[in-house]
């Protein structure tokens, strides 16, 4: 039995490490995305926050896929 356990440990890490990045780049973006939003509709600086949310978008895919 504890064979089979020590077998699924790499699996597991390699779920848990996934899912971690997952979870970091979701929660990296919906701050992004409340900040570009914020900044353009409160801030009064529409051009920027575009500007801003598509180059952060761009740049956080580009970063997870190269970290990955």
């Amino acid at each position: 039995m504890a064979d089979a356990q020590d077998s699924d440990y790499p699996a597991h890490l390699g779920t848990y490490n996934a899912f971690s990045k997952l979870v970091l780049f979701s929660i990296l973006f919906i701050v992004l995305l409340l900040s570009s939003m914020a900044l353009g509709l409160v801030g009064g600086a529409p051009l920027f926050a575009l500007l801003i949310g598509i180059g952060g978008t761009i740049a956080l895919l580009v970063a997870f896929a190269v970290l990955s």
